[in-house]
């Protein structure tokens, strides 16, 4: 799908596509549930977004288009050594270190960015956060981390359900005060990415006609802008 999407206006008219006829094919697809079928539909479509624009940020820069690539593939993160030590039964200590090699916790999220194969950003892709969503792609992140202590965090959300202003494109976002308590327990910067403007209202979902909410150009151009500043340092 990215590779038809050449530019932002490409973007926009793809998202306005999607969003303008989902309630009718959610209500026609006689394979899943429609509140299933808009999830996946609206996850898949955000995941297509984002791929697109780190690729067009990174066409600008004017680099290979082979040294990028992008995958999900889970990545095998090996149990804390310390938490070993820590345990008091001997028996399970000793049959841990036995079998050391099969303790790993296979951990992904929606975007991994490789430039020249080096993992250098990772992306949540979500229709919508809230801050219970937040606790779990905090985790990931740390996960990941401990791998890949550089890896830049992004949350890229097509709505917001968090509170505060991330929801509203003005020069700073200053978020909100239960997710910046949450982030305050890691020791990393989750950069979140809002794309539709105005918080989240469960009873006025967009992919209903009366409450459909337009993407602008400017804000993809702004999320744009984000990715080149990481993907400038690997030109």
């Amino acid at each position: 799908m990215c590779n038809d999407l050449k530019s932002i206006e490409d973007i926009i008219q793809y998202y306005k596509y999607i969003i303008q006829t989902l309630d009718n094919t959610a209500q026609d697809n006689q394979d899943r549930a429609y509140g299933g079928f808009v999830r996946a539909t609206k996850g898949k479509m955000l995941e297509n977004i984002a791929e697109c624009l780190v690729k067009i940020a990174w066409q600008e820069l004017g680099a290979e288009g082979d040294r990028l690539t992008m995958n999900k593939t889970k990545i095998p993160i090996p149990i804390n050594k310390d938490y070993i030590e820590s345990i008091q039964d001997k028996e399970i200590k000793d049959y841990i270190n036995q079998n050391i090699s099969d303790y790993v916790f296979k951990c992904s999220v929606d975007k991994h960015l490789f430039v020249d194969d080096q993992f250098v950003m990772g992306m949540e892709c979500k229709s919508y956060t809230e801050n219970a969503m937040i606790k779990r792609i905090l985790l990931d992140f740390k996960l990941l981390r401990t791998l890949y202590p550089k890896l830049k965090c992004f949350l890229l959300q097509l709505e917001s359900q968090l509170g505060g202003d991330y929801s509203n494109f003005t020069a700073k976002n200053f978020g909100s005060k239960s997710t910046h308590t949450l982030m305050s327990y890691f020791d990393f910067e989750l950069d979140i990415l809002t794309l539709v403007e105005g918080e989240r209202n469960i009873d006025k979902p967009i992919h209903k006609p009366e409450h459909y909410k337009p993407l602008s150009k400017n804000r993809c151009l702004y999320v744009k802008e984000k990715f080149k500043q990481i993907l400038t340092h690997y030109q």
